[in-house]
């Protein structure tokens, strides 16, 4: 009886370049940004692109974007980091088919990461033009990211250890893009069990009034707290 060749080992079958890519997000003054860096060399030279790499033979998805992320930023300053999604559109690379696998990022507002002089952060809605497809991967980061504000606690990687809740509010509005208010939001989430309160008090602001009282997030490890949630836009009238 002939041996059989199996297909995994055929040498008719194609392997393909895979790529690592990071979308890391943050609210810097009251905006969602997205970290991009500037290409130097073709394709698409002089055009922003996503923090990542090749993939290396013995290297595991997670460790290669560890390993590229490392490059730009403190990858310990991450509160949070999930794979994405992955691309295989055989024409998203000119040179030659590349597979990309994604994943998203997030950074609290209150750390500010030293970049090197050729990546910046940028609003991400009004994100200069980008390398392949890689404003595509950031509009799916943003979907995932809002989604999962209305069914996760996942708003502990964009917030400080310590809030109030009209500060917190400002981090919802910049990662959704549209208005909640701060009772239902406070509402909410102490309802869900997702946020207490620290015992403690802002200090008042210039213009005085009632000190605000300060609240932390109960678990900074992502959780379902609501799966059936849903945080829609307001209506418009």
């Amino acid at each position: 009886m002939g041996s059989v060749t199996s297909v995994w080992s055929s040498p008719e079958r194609p392997a393909y370049p895979h790529q690592a890519l990071a979308v890391v997000l943050q609210v810097r003054a009251g905006r969602l940004h997205g970290m991009l860096w500037r290409r130097a060399k073709d394709p698409f030279a002089g055009t922003w692109a996503l923090p990542g790499g090749p993939l290396l033979p013995e290297e595991t998805l997670g460790a290669s974007v560890g390993r590229q992320l490392a490059s730009k930023v403190e990858v310990a300053q991450l509160a949070h980091l999930e794979q994405l999604e992955t691309r295989s559109d055989p024409h998203r690379d000119p040179r030659a088919r590349t597979v990309a696998t994604a994943y998203l990022g997030l950074i609290p507002g209150d750390l500010d990461p030293v970049l090197p002089d050729d990546t910046a952060w940028h609003p991400v809605n009004a994100l200069p033009e980008t390398a392949f497809d890689h404003g595509s991967i950031v509009a799916s980061a943003l979907e995932r990211l809002r989604a999962k504000l209305s069914y996760t606690n996942v708003a502990f990687a964009l917030a400080p250890p310590v809030f109030s809740i009209a500060e917190l509010r400002e981090i919802y509005v910049a990662a959704l893009g549209y208005e909640v208010t701060a009772t239902n939001l406070q509402r909410v989430l102490l309802r869900r069990g997702v946020l207490e309160p620290t015992g403690e008090m802002a200090a008042p602001g210039r213009a005085g009034g009632r000190p605000a009282a300060l609240y932390r997030f109960v678990t900074t490890t992502l959780e379902v707290t609501d799966p059936f949630a849903v945080l829609k836009p307001p209506v418009a009238r």
